[in-house]
């Protein structure tokens, strides 16, 4: 599948998408996106579905209403190929469909993972479709499944940094910077009860993520260059709460709906108030 190039309509922004994962968004020629095989993560945006987080403690064995499905760490549909559904000059539809019970390669094993094959209970499908604007780009999932089918749900984007550690994260009640989510470690920081918060920078354009049916959002990044900002449903790692718990999970309603937009923005009366 060749790369999607989308230009939006005053051709200021250009996002660039390969096999359905954000590679590139470039705002007047300005990247945005951590670009691969810089220092840091090995991809640039991938999705956490149907469970986010490890599933070793629980010997990568998930219980659902219809049995164990074994998953490892942030679910098996990463292991699915997008399928390109549809596209124009500034839109791109993705989907991948599962299929009840079907036996998936786990690209983990062996090095990373005792288990080589996923599976689970329930048929599926996921749609990622990317819409941009002059001012933004829309990131839309929609997931048709049985009702009542248990899933969570993160996406998993990564944006460029400058490398000297002055960025910020930023919510109506919080400030985080770079420095105290890099101590967080493999758990992610925790940004809870949500749904918008932006990433300030001291040169080039601020980011705002805004969501709709996320209700948190995790931090993390083991580098000063790059920074995942993932709007999820859940935290995996709830105090009190055990892994995999079916608290954790939402239930289908047999197509649900998400929603991401993610804004640059020149606005130095942020930077200076806040940096």
């Amino acid at each position: 599948m060749e790369p999607q190039i989308l230009s939006s309509p005053d051709k200021n922004s250009i996002v660039k998408i390969d096999q359905g994962e954000l590679v590139s968004f470039l705002k007047n020629k300005e990247e945005l996106i951590h670009q691969k095989g810089e220092p840091g993560w090995r991809n640039s945006d991938t999705e956490m579905f149907p469970v986010i987080g490890p599933t070793e403690a629980n010997d990568f064995m998930v219980s659902t209403p219809k049995g164990n499905a074994v998953q490892d760490q942030h679910g098996l549909l990463r292991e699915l190929a997008y399928v390109l559904k549809e596209s124009g000059e500034n839109f791109a539809v993705f989907q991948k469909d599962y299929a009840t019970n079907t036996l998936v390669k786990n690209s983990k094993f062996p090095e990373k993972s005792p288990k080589q094959k996923l599976s689970w209970p329930y048929h599926f499908r996921f749609k990622k479709s990317f819409e941009l604007a002059n001012d933004s780009l829309k990131i839309n999932f929609e997931i048709e499944a049985e009702k009542g089918m248990p899933f969570m749900l993160g996406y998993h984007p990564a944006f460029k940094l400058s490398g000297d550690k002055s960025e910020i994260c930023k919510t109506k009640t919080e400030e985080i910077s770079l420095q105290k989510i890099m101590e967080g470690g493999s758990t992610a920081y925790p940004v809870l009860n949500t749904q918008e918060i932006k990433l300030i920078k001291q040169k080039g354009f601020n980011i705002s993520l805004k969501t709709k049916g996320f209700n948190h959002f995790m931090l993390w990044t083991e580098v000063s260059n790059m920074l995942c900002i993932e709007p999820i449903t859940t935290y995996p790692y709830t105090e009190g709460v055990p892994p995999l718990s079916e608290k954790l999970f939402s239930l289908s309603s047999g197509k649900d709906t998400f929603e991401v937009v993610i804004t640059p923005l020149k606005d130095p009366l942020i930077k200076s108030v806040y940096l």
